[in-house]
């Protein structure tokens, strides 16, 4: 699977999270959370995501 900058994912535990930044092939920078309140930036790896749910093209 291959993921992109801005890809909305789904991850294994259940959690949406938006890809805001790929460091390599398998490590990203994810958004995850519901509201701004809740926003938080966390470290994903390729293993932890289920799908894409949303491809993002310019």
């Amino acid at each position: 699977m291959v993921i992109h900058e801005f890809d909305c994912v789904l991850l294994k535990d259940g959690r949406n999270a938006a890809i805001v930044e790929v460091l390599d092939a398998t490590h990203f920078l994810a958004d995850v959370g519901d509201t701004p309140d809740d926003w938080d930036t966390i470290s994903v790896t390729l293993d932890e995501i289920e799908k894409v749910t949303y491809r993002y093209s310019a």
